[in-house]
C-alpha cells in the first residue's frame, strides 16, 4: 500500500526561485587550442560563472566540452569574449528558469495516480522522501529496517534503508548512496526507484529475489539532506554541503572531496567559496564522518560501495586521485563492462566506463576511493543521464527509463558478488 507522502503542494519553479534565474543561459564551449584553454579558464574564473561540467575552471583542458551556467547580466559578455577569440560554443539553455519550470511543471497540476499512491516519476522533496521512507520501514517490515546514521550539519537525521531477507548469519553487503551533490536530483530518484523494484518484484523475480536473500543493500537516497532541501527551497543549483565557515561567508564543502584519502590534493580547492572546496580538515562534515564511521565498523560485510551522481552517462571506479591501476583491476573492469552492458540493454544508452581518473577528471578526496583503500574492493561511481542537452534538469519524463537502465546495471554489479574475481590479497593491501 503506498500514500502520498505530503498532504501540501510543494512549489517549484518561478514562484519558488523567485525568478532568479530569468535570463541565465547555459553555454557548452569547446576549447580546440592551448591557448584557448588558458583563456577560457581566465575568462570563466573571472566572471564567476556556475560550472556544470567540469566542476572546476582548473579542470578544463583540450578539446573538451566545457558546460557553464551564466547570470543573465554577464551573458553578453560572454558571447562577446567567445566570439572575438573564435572559440567553438552554443548556447544549451536560452532561459534557465523556463527550463526548471519545464523540468517538474506546476506541482499543484502534476500526475497523482492517486491519493494513496507514490509517484516514483516525480522529483521529491526531502520531508516527501522521508515521509516515504518511514512508510517503506512500516509497510515492509520483512524486508526493510530504517535506522539513522547520524545527523547533518543542521540537525537533520541521516536515514538508510537496509532492505533485504532477515537472516540470522551475517550476509555481505551493499553500500548505495544518492544526492551527495544536492543538484543532482535524478540520484535520489534512483534511489527510491531501487527500493520500489526491490520490494515490488521480490515475489516474482528469481534475480531479486536471490539477490535479497543472500545480500544486504544499504540505501541512503539522500546523503546531502541539508544542501538538497536547500537546493528546493532557495538556489537550485546548489551542490555542497551547507556547513558555515567562520573566515568566509560562503557556505558548504564538497562531500565527495571531503574522504580521508590524499585529501586537498589535486582536483580539490581549498577556498572555501569553490564548488570543489575540500573542508577545512579530512571528515569535517558530519555527513561524511557519519557514513565513513558506519562503512568502517560494516567493511567486513560491505563488498560494494556505489555512489550515484549527474550528468555524464560514465561508470567510474578507482582511482580518481592518481593516474594508476587498481591491483584488482581484471575484477572491476570486468564488473564494469557487465554493468554498462546490461544498462545498454534496456534503451541503447551508451555509458563511458573506466578509472575516474582518466574517464573524467582528478580529484582527490573522494568516496570511491576512501572505499577502495579501506577495503572494498568494488567501488563505483555512476555518473547518471544525460551528456549535457539537460544537464542538471532531466525532465521527469525521463526518471523511469533512467532509473529503468540504472537498476540493471547495479544488479549486475550485485550479481557479480554472489560470484565474486578472487582477488589476490598480497597484491590488494586494503583488504
Amino acid at each position: 500500500m503506498f500514500f502520498l507522502c505530503s498532504s501540501f503542494v510543494f512549489p517549484v519553479g518561478g514562484f519558488l526561485y523567485n525568478n532568479r534565474y530569468s535570463g541565465d543561459q547555459v553555454f557548452r564551449i569547446t576549447p580546440r587550442e592551448e591557448k584557448e584553454v588558458k583563456l577560457l579558464q581566465s575568462i570563466l574564473g573571472h566572471m564567476k560563472v556556475d560550472l556544470w561540467q567540469p566542476n572546476s575552471a582548473t579542470l578544463i583542458c583540450l578539446n573538451n566540452t566545457v558546460d557553464a551556467h551564466v547570470k543573465r547580466n554577464d551573458t553578453r559578455r560572454l558571447h562577446t569574449h567567445l566570439q572575438r577569440e573564435n572559440i567553438d560554443y552554443r548556447v544549451f539553455i536560452s532561459d534557465l528558469q523556463r527550463e526548471i519550470q519545464k523540468q517538474t511543471g506546476s506541482r499543484s497540476s502534476r500526475k497523482r495516480r492517486s491519493e494513496t499512491q507514490y509517484d516514483y516519476e516525480v522529483y521529491h522533496s526531502l520531508d516527501e522522501i522521508q515521509s516515504w521512507m518511514f512508510e517503506m520501514n512500516r509497510t515492509h517490515s520483512d524486508l526493510v529496517d530504517m535506522f539513522s546514521v547520524g545527523k547533518s550539519y543542521e540537525g537533520r537525521p541521516l536515514y538508510v534503508l537496509q532492505i533485504g531477507k532477515r537472516s540470522r548469519q551475517q550476509k555481505k553487503a551493499v553500500w548505495i548512496d544518492c544526492g551527495v551533490h544536492a543538484r543532482e536530483w535524478i540520484g535520489p530518484a534512483f534511489c527510491q526507484w531501487f527500493v520500489k523494484e526491490a520490494i515490488n518484484s521480490y515475489q516474482y523475480d528469481s534475480v531479486t529475489r536471490r539477490l535479497l536473500n543472500q545480500l544486504s543493500f544499504y540505501i541512503m537516497p539522500v546523503f546531502n539532506v541539508d544542501g538538497y532541501h536547500f537546493s528546493w527551497t532557495t538556489d537550485r543549483f546548489w551542490r555542497k554541503t551547507r556547513s558555515k565557515n567562520h573566515k568566509f561567508h560562503c557556505r558548504g564543502t564538497d562531500a565527495n572531496r571531503n574522504w580521508k584519502v590524499k585529501w586537498c590534493e589535486e582536483g580539490a580547492s581549498s577556498h572555501p567559496c569553490d564548488d570543489t572546496y575540500c573542508g577545512p580538515f579530512p571528515e569535517s562534515e558530519p555527513e561524511v564522518k557519519a557514513v565513513a564511521k558506519f562503512l568502517r565498523k560494516n567493511r567486513k560485510r560491505v563488498k560494494a560501495y556505489i555512489s550515484i551522481h549527474a550528468y555524464a552517462q560514465m561508470l567510474l571506479y578507482p582511482y580518481s586521485y592518481k593516474y594508476a591501476t587498481i591491483p584488482n583491476f581484471s575484477c572491476v573492469e570486468s564488473a564494469a563492462h557487465s554493468a554498462v552492458s546490461a544498462l545498454y540493454s534496456a534503451y541503447g544508452v551508451r555509458y563511458r566506463y573506466g578509472p575516474a581518473s582518466t574517464t573524467l577528471y582528478v580529484s582527490s578526496g573522494s568516496s570511491i576511493d576512501w572505499a577502495y583503500r579501506n577495503g572494498i574492493s568494488y567501488a563505483f561511481a555512476f555518473e547518471l543521464r544525460d551528456t549535457g542537452y539537460y544537464g542538471f534538469l532531466l525532465p521527469e519524463s525521463l526518471i523511469s527509463p533512467t532509473c529503468t537502465e540504472t537498476l540493471r546495471a547495479v544488479k549486475a554489479i550485485a550479481s557479480g558478488l554472489l560470484k565474486k574475481c578472487e582477488v589476490d590479497k598480497d597484491t590488494f593491501p586494503y583488504i
